[in-house]
């Protein structure tokens, strides 16, 4: 999903977008995930940290993305829709999948390597979910049009709190999303992170999650409809705010979970995402004040590669071992640990390796180089 800046795009979306991945980044590289600040780490389970606002938001920029894309699928025809929408869909989910099968092969235990077992290999995950809300979001707003959209995100979410409500209810252990992920994908092939075989990223959240991305669909062809003046703003802030108001009235009934991706977690995490973007677009394109974006615009440009990259290295760190630890604990310890506190010390870890990530995508940038999936 990345391309560099064009006349037909704002550049905000890809600041926004470049935020995103850098955040991303930032909080799944701590140098010492024991010694973490508070924001830097997900909510537990109910409530809701700013690191719990990364991840949809990164759905709803995909979502404006597909508001330039979308119309120019539509003209080439249902099958060019269906066949462009599949092929990137199927490409970010493999590529997800063989993140977590990476390294692929596996000592024997006999001075000899084998090809790892995809039976014990993750199927949902990050890139996973981002493929398939973009795959249906796309299909249903070809297909089904601007209302089919709102008619699935109302429904969706209604839907979504009746089951989680009928069928289960919100703990780790008894949720229903858990119990269906079960049932379709089987124990081993769930994350494990939590303590028992939950996923995260699993089936049944995807439906929630989709509405971001059609949240970010209408919000960027509101405003390549209506342009980028004060009123055209002023409705995206106040639906923000509508949206906020709707959460945290649900969030007393339904709570807001980033790991259940609940109904009122989706309406608040967009309700943010619509007031950062006229913020963005009221500084950038408004006022012209460009010159710290273009930072942010290099992740922007090469969202999907470079997000790939920092994925790919973290395992490469943790698998690599140097005097009896692995590489990332080694380069920790040797480098950032006793240079602060130690919640500082982790964080300049993750900084550091967010800024060396963002350096391979300068020198993507200056050479135009962009990787499109």
């Amino acid at each position: 999903m990345s391309a560099p800046a064009s006349a037909s795009r704002y550049l905000s979306l890809d600041v926004l977008r470049g935020l995103t991945v850098a955040l991303m980044i930032v909080v799944n590289t701590p140098g010492d995930d024991s010694h973490t600040f508070a924001p830097l780490l997900h909510a537990l389970w109910h409530g809701f940290t700013p690191t719990d606002w990364v991840f949809p938001t990164f759905l709803f920029a995909v979502g404006n993305a597909l508001s330039f894309a979308l119309p120019k699928y539509a003209a080439l025809g249902n099958g060019a829709v269906l066949a462009k929408v599949g092929r990137r869909s199927a490409l970010i989910f493999l590529l997800g999948f063989l993140l977590y099968w990476f390294p692929f092969f596996a000592s024997d235990g006999a001075d000899g390597w084998m090809l790892s077992p995809l039976s014990a290999t993750r199927i949902p995950g990050v890139l996973q979910r981002i493929a398939l809300c973009f795959g249906l979001a796309s299909l249903i707003l070809h297909f089904w049009k601007a209302r089919g959209g709102l008619l699935f995100c109302v429904a969706s979410l209604l839907g979504y709190w009746a089951i989680m409500a009928h069928f289960g209810d919100y703990t780790l252990a008894g949720n229903a999303g858990r119990a269906l992920d079960l049932l379709l994908l089987g124990e081993s092939h769930l994350y494990r992170g939590e303590g028992l075989a939950f996923d995260p990223e699993g089936v049944l959240g995807t439906l929630p999650a989709t509405v971001n991305v059609i949240a970010g669909y209408f919000a960027g062809r509101l405003i390549q409809q209506r342009g980028q003046g004060g009123g055209t703003l002023l409705r995206l802030v106040a639906a923000g705010m509508a949206c906020i108001a709707v959460a945290l009235c649900w969030n007393a009934v339904f709570p807001i979970n980033k790991k259940l991706w609940t109904s009122s977690y989706v309406l608040l995490t967009v309700g943010l995402d619509l007031l950062v973007l006229p913020l963005l677009i009221y500084l950038i394109e408004g006022r012209g004040q460009r010159r710290w974006t273009y930072f942010f615009e290099v992740f922007g440009k090469n969202t999907l590669f470079i997000y790939l990259l920092s994925e790919l290295l973290v395992v490469i760190l943790f698998r690599v071992q140097v005097g009896g630890q692995t590489a990332y604990a080694w380069l920790y310890g040797a480098l950032f640990k006793g240079i602060g506190p130690a919640p500082v010390s982790s964080l300049l870890f993750a900084v550091a390796f967010m800024l060396c990530c963002w350096l391979v995508g300068w020198i993507m940038d200056r050479r135009r180089i962009y990787v499109k999936v």
